[in-house]
């Protein structure tokens, strides 16, 4: 529970990290090349300095509450039953709309991709039986994990991008603002949608389980510009060695990329060795989810331990991700068309309520103590 575990500021760094690439790595570029065409760099570049700025909102958000869950905070803000209410509402929607998605994409990716012939539940029943594990075992080991995992995601990260940069191709990405800026910003916002918007998420997390909260914000937000960094590199080399028309037209780009490595016909159809560091950030992004949904029913329930919570979620999960998605054509667009608006009203809506809410009680406190004339 938060509170109880503490977590490092370079653990916390880490896994915010890992959350951002997550299964944004696999998705973003080909809907913002299919938006932006060979501009969908600069909207990526764009999106991480609206993202920062959301995260910046974040950090106040819990400057004011620092001791304090995101359920906590609703619960104090707007009262004990009405901030139940809108938590369990959030929590409701979230499980729907992320976690789901996210084991989907795992799934098909996979049939899709490397084992064709293999069913997606299978899949989707061992993955979710390695995240359950991780919920159980609590957010320390969780944050150890990811500490010990990321050397490995930055040597395959750093040997993808050095690899594919032979393949590069300048005309690619020419002419540059071909149709002005107006592409830029839905391209943007598509970015910041999948990559900054559900760290509101972490807010479970942050700051009451990370040691030193000075520190813990620098490293918030220090995570979120690294994480959004590999995501723009990702997302360049895409345009710059498939270009934008495959990069827009392919289900997962990125993927694709890994396939044109080819060093003297000797180093090649590594693509499988370079997916590794696909499913370490899938790994974290679908256990914070969980761990954060697990945690905010048990908060706003009172249970006194939230274990029990851990196997039905987990079953609940395997349908969702089966169900939520009847095909890719529906999948692509709810992505482009629903997944936006929701994001924005609880990553950017939500928390802006909570602040107008805060500075109106704080208002009100404030007329009250003021003296009375006589």
């Amino acid at each position: 529970m938060p509170g109880q575990t503490k977590i490092s500021a370079h653990q916390l760094m880490v896994l915010t990290i890992l959350f951002t690439i997550g299964s944004t790595i696999l998705i973003i570029p080909s809907g913002m090349a299919l938006v932006a065409k060979q501009d969908a760099w600069i909207a990526s570049l764009v999106g991480v300095g609206c993202g920062l700025l959301i995260v910046y909102l974040y950090i106040k958000i819990t400057d004011l509450y620092p001791q304090m869950t995101l359920v906590e905070i609703m619960e104090a803000l707007l009262g004990k039953w009405l901030g139940k209410a809108v938590a369990l509402l959030f929590i409701s929607l979230l499980f729907i709309n992320a976690p789901a998605p996210v084991l989907f994409y795992l799934g098909n990716f996979m049939t899709t991709q490397m084992i064709p012939e293999t069913p997606i539940q299978a899949v989707n029943i061992l993955f979710v039986v390695i995240v359950l594990f991780a919920v159980r075992l609590g957010l320390e080991v969780l944050a150890r994990s990811a500490e010990m995992m990321f050397p490995l995601f930055v040597l395959l990260y750093l040997s993808f991008t050095v690899l594919v940069v032979s393949n590069i191709k300048l005309e690619n990405v020419q002419p540059v603002l071909e149709a002005g800026v107006g592409p830029i910003w839905p391209a943007a916002l598509s970015f910041v949608s999948t990559a900054y918007l559900p760290h509101i998420v972490l807010l479970m997390i942050f700051p009451a389980s990370a040691d030193r909260s000075d520190q813990a914000r620098k490293a918030f937000l220090i995570g979120s510009l690294i994480g959004g960094l590999i995501l723009v590199v990702i997302i360049t080399l895409a345009i710059l060695v498939l270009g934008p028309e495959i990069t827009a037209n392919n289900i997962y780009p990125s993927y694709a990329l890994a396939k044109k490595i080819n060093i003297g016909h000797f180093l090649q159809r590594i693509e499988a060795i370079m997916a590794t560091m696909w499913f370490i950030s899938l790994f974290f992004r679908l256990t914070l989810y969980m761990y954060s949904i697990v945690t905010a029913i048990a908060q706003i329930f009172q249970l006194k331990s939230s274990q029990q919570l851990v196997l039905p979620l987990g079953i609940i999960l395997v349908v969702m991700s089966i169900t939520v998605y009847p095909n890719v054509p529906y999948q692509q667009t709810y992505d482009t068309k629903t997944w936006i608006p929701y994001a924005l009203s609880i990553g950017l809506f939500l928390p802006l309520l909570l602040l107008g809410v805060h500075a109106l009680k704080r208002l009100w406190t404030t007329k009250d103590k003021k003296p009375t004339a006589k």
